[in-house]
């Protein structure tokens, strides 16, 4: 580490590249395997690079993200819309089923209203039973006196 860095100072933008430390060569007989290290320009192509890359990254998260936002607020707005829709149907569902109770509970009470008047009926039709095979009992006794000759 260098000593700017640990000091807590920024490096410079571009550093410069570590000093060569020779390398323990593994194969005697071969001198040149091991690469040579990248030189300054070649460092400065990748890093620039690595930027426009990095900065096409951003831009692509950039658009996600707005796309994103667009299409959350486009929900959004539907949800709200469909909850308002849904919230005015059963109002007026709750408005046709208080309608329809009502008119069960008329309906409920004009038929124990005609029963109990069927009720007072049964008497009277009774009575006009009774009163039927009276006139009829009646009619046969004036129909045989009439025949009399």
């Amino acid at each position: 580490m260098e000593p700017a860095t640990a000091a807590g100072k920024s490096p410079d933008p571009m550093p410069s590249p570590p000093p060569e430390v020779p390398s323990p060569v593994v194969n005697s007989s071969s001198p040149a395997a091991s690469p040579a290290p990248p030189g300054a320009r070649e460092v400065a192509a990748v890093m620039e690079a690595v930027e426009r890359d990095a900065a096409a990254i951003a831009e692509s998260y950039a658009s996600l993200f707005t796309s994103l936002r667009v299409a959350l607020s486009n929900v959004t707005s539907t949800s709200a819309e469909n909850m308002e829709c849904l919230g005015d149907v059963v109002g007026r569902l709750q408005e046709s089923a208080l309608e329809a109770s009502s008119k069960g509970n008329k309906y409920i009470n004009s038929c124990l209203r005609l029963n109990e008047e069927l009720r007072d009926l049964e008497s009277l039709a009774m009575q006009l039973k009774i009163l039927r095979k009276n006139i009829d009992s009646l009619d046969l006794a004036v129909s045989q006196l009439l025949r009399l000759p």
